[in-house]
């Protein structure tokens, strides 16, 4: 896997996500206890207005971004977007009132919004080769599985000799530090295609994400994985503390069994991705998230929860949750023109958002009113719903090319090359709108 760090712009890029990561899970920590500075024990409504926000911006700001991505230069792009979640961090320590934070995040989250999907599209004309971007990919998803552990022992470590202010400070360097790795590369730039106007750049990337099949499926595993991870990331800490009755380390370590879970699945997933169909390996990993949250309700009606039981289940999840996550990437190159690819990465980011914009405060809000197993119960049905779209929009044996027949070019259209019927492999665009073996 780590042979790939071989490639000088790969390597800088890989790198500049770590900074960027560690970066912002600086801020995380530092906000949750900024929040408390200002509002006290008003402090949790303040980090659940603050996630919504970044969902939204993720959501709303992520397509319009994609849509004018193939017309900027990519480099000047990443740049800029980390100069201004570099100043939106470092204005972040001076704040006294609640609605700076608010609107200080959404900046932050809008530059997010755009930069992440930019940048993950730029990977595959980089690295060209699937073999080696699938590589990437598990590099990439081992990078935030790492991230979710570092950050918050860097953090312990400088609150221990600093304000939590300059926390922010960190996140600002992260920030810098992700910018001058990016300028050091020469980055392609695919040439756009023909002009469009503003409404058809912005829905480009989702009008070409809902015409194919593939990613119809890969939009229904993304409901299972933020079913299953909504349990994990908004639930762990009602487990552990009030349920166990466990303490701080203990909620650590069952977070980082989520985290150990992904880790091993990225380090294996390549190998198995080069003799295992993706579909096969997401929809078994949606299997794993569905089993394993019905599995912990099971043990808890049979009153066998216990902290070893959930390290174990958390650990599975993990599994799932990257079996679903790391290949997705690969479908979405395969999805797309090179001149297509921000729009679609845009696409998946703002609809991926969406699916977790409804499982968190679902979660939340299950947990909170009726308790452990109606909660599992019920991600684990909107898991079960969001698999059986994916089999249902995403046929088995799927082929590699398509035979399909022209009626909607001249038969001197470039495309033809004098053939009406033909087949390639099929790619949603302006000479294939729709996913039919007849245009």
């Amino acid at each position: 896997m780590f042979d790939i760090l071989a490639d000088r712009t790969y390597r800088h890029l890989f790198l500049a996500q770590v900074v960027a990561l560690l970066g912002t899970g600086l801020a995380t920590v530092a906000l949750g206890l900024l929040a408390f500075d200002l509002a006290g024990e008003g402090a949790a409504m303040v980090l659940g207005t603050v996630f919504t926000i970044k969902m939204v911006a993720y959501v709303a700001i992520a397509p319009i971004a994609g849509a004018f991505a193939e017309r900027v230069n990519r480099r000047v792009l990443l740049v800029a977007l980390d100069l201004m979640r570099a100043g939106a961090a470092l204005c972040l320590p001076f704040v006294s009132e609640v609605w700076q934070v608010y609107v200080l995040i959404f900046v932050l989250q809008s530059a997010s919004a755009a930069f992440t999907p930019t940048f993950q599209a730029t990977i595959p004309d980089v690295l060209p080769d699937e073999a080696r971007y699938t590589r990437a990919l598990s590099l990439s998803r081992l990078a935030y599985d790492l991230e979710n552990i570092v950050s918050p022992t860097l953090a312990a470590v400088f609150l221990a000799v600093m304000s939590y202010n300059l926390l922010f400070l960190g996140t600002v360097v992260g920030f810098i530090a992700s910018a001058l790795l990016v300028v050091s590369v020469v980055l392609p730039s695919p040439t756009a295609a023909e002009p469009r106007g503003v409404y058809g750049r912005t829905t480009r990337g989702i009008r070409i994400y809902l015409a194919t099949p593939r990613l119809r499926g890969l939009l229904g595993l993304n409901l299972a994985a933020a079913s299953a991870g909504a349990m994990v990331l908004v639930n762990s800490v009602v487990l552990v503390r009030g349920v166990l009755g466990m303490n701080e380390s203990a909620l650590a370590w069952t977070m980082f069994a989520f985290g150990a879970g992904s880790m091993t699945a990225a380090f294996v997933l390549p190998r198995l991705l080069d003799r295992v169909p993706d579909r096969r390996v997401m929809v078994s990993g949606g299997w794993l998230l569905l089993a394993a949250l019905i599995s912990l309700a099971a043990i808890t009606i049979a009153g066998g929860f216990r902290w070893e039981v959930l390290l174990v289940v958390w650990v599975i999840t993990g599994l799932g949750y990257s079996a679903v996550q790391t290949p997705s990437g690969r479908l979405l190159k395969r999805s797309a023109h090179p001149e297509d690819r921000p729009a679609v990465f845009a696409a998946q980011f703002a609809l991926s958002h969406a699916c977790w914009l409804i499982s968190y405060p679902l979660s939340g809000w299950v947990m909170t009113a009726f308790g452990t197993v109606p909660a599992l119960l019920v991600l684990a049905a909107l898991a079960m719903l969001g698999i059986l779209v994916a089999l249902r929009v995403w046929p088995a044996g799927e082929p590699d090319t398509v035979e399909h027949t022209h009626e909607n070019l001249p038969l001197d259209h470039p495309h033809l090359q004098g053939q009406r019927r033909h087949s390639h492999a099929l790619v949603i665009d302006d000479e294939h709108p729709r996913w039919d073996s007849q245009f």
